[in-house]
């Protein structure tokens, strides 16, 4: 869980910070040239002088004429409202890009510049990341009226990275399930009872590590999908089915610690989802330990992710639109390329 913010830091804006009575801006990781290299930027010591020297500098951005004031804006807008992982994904980028094209004026920028950026790099895959975000900030760029048009958009040819084409069978999911566990509570079991639960609903990680108690409602499981990009935003409710009442009692039981509020827990009743880095280091752990498990005691040899059970909850829906319901994709063209990997059937002419 987020930490709560202090007493003095209360009722500031986002990433400001009192400190012995002076008012600092706790500058973004990479934004740090923006702010005459500083991590911490000093805006005085009264709230009047802190919110004048804000405005200055603020002002300054929401009159963006370089590539470096454009993300400078785009990285406190826009970044601080994606998932956690993707905010920090998103300031890798951007310190990126400030270094090579950061001094370009928006109106120079072409698309022979976008292709020579990433013939440059030895790190293509990483490139064509930050060209995506550089895009979207020219997205944004337009919609901000700095400019009238999108500069590349449409006019690059960039050969993406080809979707993963894993899918699970079902006879590999039954080897999972009959791994037997060696205690009555534990990572077995926890385990096994998030795969049903996860083929049932295709929730994202996220998602399913933050459960809590007062999620599970008489109607169904109450669901806010995490900042996505691709996420309607929609709050969820997946109704019960008997097989989805048993997988969560199932998960219910196998808590090392039953006063937890979270449905999935460490033995210390945590969750094992950490909001602040958007990781889950401790489930990680759990995940490798049983897959390898599966590997040594069962048939099933060859590896899968977790997320590989998304696709496969996404593959075995009945339709595109099913599925894309399930996974609360907000563009159904998501669902049907990186998603939707089972094998088409195709019957012979004759």
């Amino acid at each position: 869980m987020p930490r709560p913010r202090s007493k003095e830091n209360k009722g500031l804006p986002k990433r400001w910070r009192n400190i012995n009575g002076v008012y600092y801006y706790a500058v973004p990781p990479g934004l740090e040239e923006s702010w005459d290299g500083k991590q911490l930027f000093r805006l005085g010591t009264t709230l009047p002088e802190a919110y004048q020297v804000w405005a200055d500098r603020v002002g300054a951005i929401d009159n963006a004429k370089t590539i470096q004031q454009l993300l400078d804006r785009y990285a406190m807008e826009v970044v601080p409202k994606k998932e956690v992982t993707t905010q920090a994904h998103n300031a890798v980028a951007i310190k990126k890009l400030s270094a090579i094209l950061g001094k370009m004026t928006l109106l120079s920028i072409k698309p022979k510049h976008i292709y020579q950026y990433i013939d440059k790099r030895s790190a293509k895959v990483a490139a064509k990341r930050e060209i995506e975000v550089l895009s979207h900030a020219f997205t944004k760029a337009v919609q901000w009226g700095y400019l009238d048009k999108h500069p590349f958009k449409g006019e690059i040819r960039l050969e993406g990275e080809k979707p993963r084409t894993r899918y699970v069978e079902d006879w590999e999911i039954v080897e999972c399930l009959s791994i037997e566990a060696r205690r009555k509570k534990g990572s077995v079991l926890a385990v096994q009872s998030y795969i049903r639960i996860k083929l049932l609903t295709g929730m994202r990680r996220g998602d399913l590590l933050r459960l809590t108690m007062s999620s599970l409602q008489e109607d169904g499981i109450h669901v806010q999908p995490g900042k996505t990009e691709n996420t309607t935003g929609k709050r969820l409710i997946y109704e019960w089915s008997d097989e989805l009442k048993e997988a969560v009692q199932t998960a219910k039981n196998a808590r090392p610690v039953q006063f937890s509020p979270f449905l999935f827990c460490n033995r210390q009743g945590s969750c094992y989802f950490n909001e602040e880095s958007g990781r889950a280091g401790g489930w990680d752990t759990m995940w490798r330990n049983f897959m390898r498990r599966v590997r040594t005691e069962t048939e099933a040899k060859e590896h899968f992710t977790e997320h590989d059970l998304r696709a496969k909850c996404a593959s075995d829906a009945e339709s595109l639109e099913r599925a894309k319901q399930l996974l609360s994709h907000a563009d159904s063209k998501t669902t049907e390329r990186i998603y939707r990997r089972r094998p088409e059937r195709v019957k012979p002419l004759r």
